[in-house]
């Protein structure tokens, strides 16, 4: 389950290279860009398994809805699960900087639903990383 999330992920984070013929060798010396806001890295990084309205999915497995989610609620919850993983989901943390973690983990508490308005910082998520 892992490796295929993790699949999905590299896949999601390929995706415009592929677009720009990225798929064939030699045909594109232009890089996708690392993820920079809030949403970018949603897009690029959640979306893929949690969808673009964050309503989840199933399929070869259960993708909860961060939409209108009241786990979301503690940000400890989402920090947790985006630093350890659990079930589909792999840790994130050799993909996204602590501070990308915080972005993102605002964005999705403040949108889709959510109006969990408290930011998440940075040292937020240091913290729970243990630095």
């Amino acid at each position: 389950m892992k490796t295929r999330a993790a699949f999905l992920i590299l896949l999601a984070l390929s995706a415009p290279a592929f677009a720009q013929g990225g798929d064939t060798p030699g045909a594109s010396t232009n890089k996708a860009r690392p993820p920079v806001t809030s949403e970018q890295v949603y897009q690029q990084v959640c979306q893929a398994c949690h969808m673009a309205d964050a309503r989840g999915g199933k399929g070869a497995a259960m993708i909860p809805a961060l939409a209108k989610n009241p786990k979301l609620e503690e940000p400890g919850y989402p920090i947790g699960m985006i630093l350890q993983g659990r079930g589909a989901m792999p840790p994130l943390t050799d993909l996204l900087k602590p501070a990308q973690i915080a972005t993102v983990v605002t964005y999705v508490r403040t949108h889709f639903g959510n109006s969990y308005k408290k930011p998440v910082t940075e040292a937020d998520v240091k913290m729970m990383m243990g630095q």
